[in-house]
């Protein structure tokens, strides 16, 4: 009986199991085979043509090595094939994730993308003295987050308020990407003024807002072209906007017609480098345009650090006129180190019967923290190296220090406000403690003290003292 003829060549891909075994049948078949050893293993490879589905299950009767060399060339073929619409399926395949960050949902290519992601704030707050302010615990954030991606060019976030006695809107934008790095954003956001305003309210190092945020206009309508360049040393955003009152949201729609311009430059002119300095940022945030109206939807209140009005207009009193406000801020983070200023001053028209005047408020604050820890500091907060109950980890721990004050314009008493229940200014400092127990859980408490300055003649606000608490979840 002449000798079998080789079997085939493999490929040097890696082959499928299937393929492998029938291989492994054959090469163990004797130089010498017996035809009984042949048709056992004909019968071998036709279980395995079936367990592959590339033949049906009538038996193929006769045929030597020969036959049985080919039906295993289209066997490893076939089976080459499958493999490849499997990679190319889990390829295409919607990807699911859910860590520290939130739940993300995102298809095969990677062009489309949901991502859920929330934040939850409680406070406990504590008045110390005679203040009219009352104790008590408060649910101060409650929001989900849908954002993501439709397409390589359209990004979009929603992001409803739940806290409080209502629901609301806080964001609902679309991004349009029509260059690497630079979009064009239409809906609702941030207007791009203040530095701390702009700031995550998740990454904030103290309970509330410094005093400077409440001459910057929070969310507003309106579409803003923005970007970056040099590697993000160099940051931009400049818009238009229907026009929101100092330190307020903007209402639904624009009740005087009148249109606000915003824009804002940053630079970090070390970032990415190994110097003392990566860590320094410096920008101007600008407005200007025109309000008409009276109400709280045109002229704003000014709150303290525990969140009670300390100046107000006169009910008469109506904004009449041209609005500007510009505000110098900057950054520097160095290792656990960190510190954040800014300053801004407000210019709003006013009347009042047949009297107008321009009125000017400024503002600044200083907020400087460090953690003990060895994690870094950052604009986008701290994340603790070893999270609380992890290998014995107790998270990150961080101290902070804050002091600001706020200016209200002379020439607004007694006339346009009532020196008997506003104030002319007021000087304002606070300490905490932060303590990150995880990424997504953290712990903050505060000290914060306040005094008012009053109008000749007029009894000055009572001394504000408080120690505020507050528990964290975000993700």
């Amino acid at each position: 009986m002449p000798a079998p003829r080789p079997m085939p060549t493999l490929p040097s891909r890696r082959l499928p199991p299937l393929c492998l075994a029938v291989l492994a049948c054959a090469t163990a078949l004797p130089a010498q085979a017996q035809q009984p050893d042949v048709e056992q293993l004909r019968q071998r490879l036709e279980r395995l043509e079936r367990l592959a589905g590339v033949a049906d299950a009538t038996p193929a009767q006769g045929g030597g090595l020969a036959d049985l060399d080919q039906r295993l060339r289209i066997l490893e073929r076939r089976l080459e094939l499958q493999e490849d619409e499997r990679v190319a399926a889990a390829r295409l395949a919607p990807r699911i994730a859910i860590d520290q960050k939130g739940a993300s949902f995102k298809s095969g290519d990677g062009d489309y993308e949901l991502k859920l992601r929330g934040l939850l704030q409680g406070d406990a707050r504590v008045f110390i003295g005679d203040g009219s302010a009352n104790d008590g615990f408060l649910l101060r954030t409650a929001r989900p987050t849908l954002e993501g991606s439709l397409g390589k060019r359209v990004a979009y976030r929603f992001t409803p308020e739940f806290a409080g006695d209502g629901a609301t809107i806080v964001d609902a934008y679309a991004d349009l990407r029509f260059a690497p790095g630079h979009a064009l954003r239409v809906g609702k956001f941030t207007s791009p003024v203040g530095l701390e305003r702009l700031q995550s309210s998740a990454a904030l190092v103290d309970v509330e807002r410094a005093l400077a945020s409440e001459l910057a206009p929070n969310r507003d309508l309106g579409v803003q072209l923005q970007g970056e360049a040099a590697s993000g040393r160099f940051s931009y955003a400049v818009g238009v906007f229907n026009g929101t009152v100092d330190g307020r949201d903007a209402v639904a729609g624009n009740p005087d017609g009148d249109f606000e311009y915003a824009g804002r430059v940053f630079l970090e002119p070390f970032k990415g480098s190994d110097g003392a300095w990566a860590g320094l940022g410096i920008g101007l945030g600008a407005s200007a345009g025109r309000k008409q109206g009276s109400g709280n939807n045109f002229l704003p209140r000014y709150r303290s650090p525990g969140q009670a009005t300390f100046f107000s207009y006169r009910g008469p009193v109506l904004a009449a006129g041209d609005t500007l406000r510009w505000s110098p801020q900057g950054w520097f983070y160095r290792n656990g180190f960190g510190l954040q200023a800014e300053y801004i001053v407000s210019r709003q028209a006013v009347a009042r019967d047949a009297r107008r005047r321009q009125l000017q408020h400024s503002a600044w604050q200083a907020t400087a923290s460090y953690v003990l820890t060895g994690e870094d500091a950052g604009y986008r907060g701290v994340t603790p190296s070893r999270p609380f109950g992890v290998n014995g980890g107790l998270g990150a721990f961080e101290l902070t220090a804050r002091y600001g004050g706020l200016d209200v314009d002379a020439a607004a008493f007694p006339f346009y406000a009532d020196p008997d229940t506003s104030a002319t200014r007021i000087r304002s400092w606070t300490v905490g403690a932060n303590w990150y127990l995880t990424p997504n859980l953290k712990l903050a408490t505060n000290y914060l003290q306040s005094r008012f300055g009053a109008f000749a003649g007029s009894t000055r606000l009572a001394d504000e003292k408080a120690v505020f608490s507050r528990l964290q979840v975000s993700f």
